[in-house]
């Protein structure tokens, strides 16, 4: 990851952050996934990516500012934590999930979260930003008593699965 985007665009410079596609499935596990440890990541990839490129992305993504890793002490596994500036990744991956449905060739089972993402829209994004602050950043919800997005996702998800959708 360079320390200077090579010009002032910042569609450049979100793409120099964001671009390579580790990346982004790496934040993708972690935000959606509740991966937040090395082997965790490695061994649930639905890609299969490779511990090597997996490391580098981890290391990349932790200088870019978008993680941070938390060393748990020795014998113990270090985790990672979404920044704020990882947890605003949620509307890209949202409007990436879009744009797949409607051009790329996908399997019915891994799109339903796009689709219920995209059917959310941003307040569903709001609260699930809201809530994966609440889990990295140790920010309580603004609003405690509102189910969890998550939740809402998974429940959602295993209605779809279940109907065949």
């Amino acid at each position: 990851m360079r320390d200077e985007p090579r010009s002032g665009c910042p569609i450049n410079a979100t793409v120099e952050a964001l671009g390579d596609r580790w990346s982004l499935i790496v934040l993708r596990d972690v935000i959606f996934g509740g991966r937040r440890h090395f082997r965790d990541l490695l061994a649930h990839s639905e890609e299969g990516i490779a511990s090597n490129i997996l490391s580098s992305r981890l290391k990349a993504l932790v200088a870019g500012g978008l993680l941070t890793r938390h060393d748990a002490g020795r014998g113990r596994r270090g985790a990672y934590t979404l920044t704020e500036a990882g947890v605003q990744t949620v509307p890209i991956m949202a409007a990436l999930g879009s744009w797949g449905l409607r051009h790329r060739t996908t399997t019915r089972e891994l799109s339903v979260r796009a689709e219920l993402l995209e059917q959310g829209g941003p307040e569903l994004w709001a609260d699930l930003m809201d809530e994966l602050r609440e889990t990295h950043l140790g920010i309580p919800r603004s609003d405690p008593d509102r189910p969890r997005a998550s939740e809402r996702l998974r429940a959602a998800y295993e209605q779809a699965v279940a109907e065949g959708r």
